[in-house]
């Protein structure tokens, strides 16, 4: 392969990337503007982690628990599982979200039957 063919390809996959990144966010803009907020958070980073955590009722400060490795997959399994809760859906849909997010969060996003249903975690006031 010459470099104009390796340049066109690698061209080619950043397109790509480009799509699925905008496809991908709208679909958590979806979900997330079925819990209330706006469609464009889905597409910023770090910041729509950030109000995925608030629909579902957990703390904001998990957010750095979400950047440190190894830590981040049981944070990210929580999450996923409370955030189909959320949506009135059982722990099994939490792991399908998981393992096939590919598919499963697009058909939360564009379903619906699939309604928010309120925080999936309610956090205990202050003990007086």
């Amino acid at each position: 392969m010459d470099a104009s063919g390796a340049a066109g390809l690698g061209i080619g996959f950043f397109l790509f990337m480009i799509v699925i990144y905008l496809f991908y966010g709208y679909c958590i803009g979806r979900i997330l503007q079925k819990a209330g907020k706006p469609l464009w958070v889905g597409f910023v980073p770090i910041y729509n982690n950030i109000v995925m955590l608030e629909i579902i009722g957990r703390p904001v400060w998990w957010i750095v628990l979400l950047l440190i490795p190894f830590v981040n997959f049981i944070i990210l399994i929580i999450t996923y599982i409370d955030l189909a809760k959320s949506f009135g859906k059982d722990t099994v849909y939490g792991i399908l979200l998981i393992l096939f997010g590919f598919i499963m969060l697009p058909v939360m996003a564009f379903s619906k039957d699939i309604q928010y249903q309120g925080p999936a975690v309610t956090q205990p006031g202050p003990v007086i």
